[in-house]
């Protein structure tokens, strides 16, 4: 049977969800979600856009994207061709691990996801040519709620793992963050 295993990182809500495939002669299954099995682990908000991108170029970045209240969305970040590495950054005002980043490996071989949850911003970098990811989101895409920011951004020093190839100029015109942003209200 197909299952899932949510694995905790040290950022309070963004969760590494571990997809168990079933093998047979035909090939395989691997499930992507099960709205109860998700909401046991803290996603109990309905999935209502469904988007699946394709990155062509290895070392490209997308990102940092957010919404915010009121609607801030949750999203399901699945791979499912090539390998990326998959960041989300806090964004809350007042948490603990503010501006605080983590990054995961996804891969359609690894079967891994993650869980970006509200107040947090998300981008990914392409490990391989022709990445395509599937987002489950729990909000549908509104533009006046829309937030980016800078995926060099000094204030959050990600590690992106490849010299960075490409990003579209709207990521590109993101500003630095300055010591006035506290954050996103929830």
């Amino acid at each position: 049977m197909a299952r899932f295993e949510f694995l905790p990182t040290a950022l309070d809500g963004l969760l590494v969800v571990r997809r168990w495939r079933v093998d047979d002669q035909r090939g395989f299954l691997s499930r992507m979600y099960c709205a109860e099995m998700f909401a046991a682990a803290g996603v109990s908000k309905p999935v209502s856009q469904i988007n699946h991108t394709l990155t062509r170029r290895k070392g490209a970045v997308r990102g940092m994207h957010f919404q915010v209240p009121p609607h801030a969305e949750i999203k399901v970040v699945s791979c499912i061709r090539g390998e990326v590495f998959d960041v989300g950054v806090d964004l809350r005002e007042g948490s603990p691990t503010f501006l605080c980043w983590h990054g995961e490996m996804l891969s359609a071989g690894n079967q891994h996801s993650l869980i970006i949850p509200e107040g947090f911003a998300h981008g990914f970098q392409a490990l391989t040519e022709d990445c395509e990811l599937l987002y489950l989101h729990t909000a549908p895409y509104h533009p006046e709620a829309e937030g980016g920011m800078s995926p060099v951004d000094p204030r959050l020093s990600i590690a992106w793992p490849l010299d960075i190839t490409e990003m579209s100029e709207r990521d590109r015109r993101h500003p630095p963050l300055t010591e006035e942003f506290k954050g996103i209200t929830l």
